[in-house]
């Protein structure tokens, strides 16, 4: 054998080995990349979220607040109530605050995560479009189209290519903003979003203790609150009789704000509810339809092995399919997110995320 091929073939080895380690090494790397999950998701922005920060710091001082006051022996009646409801209002507002985040991640996550679904969809209806447009084409050189059923299938490519250029540049700013809001930095992999967990709790069960789980409503029952303790140490004979007219013209304006606040949080409540109901159905539905289409690409693809259906046809059905994976895909999302607001309307998560 000739040397100079030995030592040119060594070099070549020698050479080529790096770059097969380094593709070897970028490979597993992106293997290795692990998909972000909607629960992961939530238990990160749960546990490292800058608005549950605050909400935690808030409630030790208002526990040292209140701490501090009940030692005090010249404490006034009315500094004591004002800690005690400072400490109430900062345990909800932390328990509120968790809601609420997991209401925000749930939302930007079926948000970035359709989007992608839409791209893929997208780009399989140019495809189909482009075929047809091509078909419609060669059927008006053969006299059987006209230039006008021409032009409609170019603007029927043409619509699709601008959604499937719009969800493309839409979805790297939906990531963005949810790489935000978990503090994550880099592309995000999201995988698919579990099976929502079934609405097994009932409109009367949810609406009993409402008022004592939602901040709008005790802050509405501690105006009150404060405004009758106003009345009590103004109900004597050394304090001004305008005084106590007064106090209790307050006490009458905050029950009726505290009565508005209670009717609101019911209705909201109601409206979501509803709201959760429907679109449990609605996957109910989605899921018949895809299974419909299912059926139709399938007897679509004998028809192509018996001679009956083109090409075209078949993918056509795959498209069907493909929007009808979508549609169901966005209807269990919807559920999660409505599972989501009502969570939040009901002051206690029905989504399963927030531990």
């Amino acid at each position: 054998m000739n040397p100079n091929t030995v030592k040119s073939s060594t070099l070549k080895s020698s050479v080529l080995l790096p770059v097969a380690l380094l593709t070897l090494a970028l490979s597993t790397a992106a293997q290795a990349q692990t998909a972000l999950t909607l629960p992961a998701a939530v238990a990160r922005a749960l546990n490292s979220g800058p608005d549950l920060s605050t909400s935690r710091a808030n409630l030790q001082k208002a526990q040292a607040n209140a701490a501090s006051v009940a030692a005090d022996p010249t404490s006034l009646v009315t500094g004591k109530l004002s800690a005690q409801q400072g400490l109430a209002s900062a345990l909800l507002n932390v328990q509120t605050t968790r809601l609420n985040v997991m209401n925000t991640v749930v939302t930007g996550y079926v948000a970035a995560y359709e989007t992608a679904l839409k791209v893929n969809l997208n780009a399989a209806q140019v495809a189909l479009n482009t075929r047809q447009l091509q078909i419609t084409q060669a059927r008006a050189r053969a006299g059987t189209a006209t230039s006008l059923d021409v032009t409609k299938a170019q603007n029927t490519l043409n619509s699709n290519a601008q959604e499937l250029a719009d969800a493309r540049a839409q979805g790297p700013i939906l990531e963005a903003q949810l790489a935000k809001t978990l503090a994550l930095g880099g592309d995000l992999k999201l995988a698919a979003l579990p099976k929502a967990p079934a609405l097994a709790v009932s409109l009367s069960a949810l609406q009993t203790g409402l008022e004592s789980r939602l901040a709008s409503v005790q802050t509405a029952a501690q105006a009150t609150e404060t405004a009758q303790q106003q009345v009590d140490v103004s109900n004597n004979d050394y304090t001004p009789a305008r005084t106590l007219q007064d106090a209790r013209t307050a006490l009458a304006n905050a029950q009726r704000t505290l009565q508005d606040a209670q009717k609101s949080a019911q209705n909201t409540l109601k409206d979501a509810y509803r709201s959760a109901q429907n679109a449990a159905q609605q996957v109910g539905i989605s899921q018949s339809a895809l299974s419909a289409n299912q059926t139709t690409l399938a007897q679509t693809q004998a028809r192509l092995k018996a001679g009956t259906a083109a090409a075209v046809d078949v993918q056509s059905a795959q498209v069907n399919v493909q929007q009808a994976q979508l549609t169901l895909s966005q209807a269990q999302d919807s559920l999660w997110k409505a599972l989501a607001s009502l969570s939040v309307a009901a002051g206690q998560d029905l989504t399963g995320l927030v531990k």
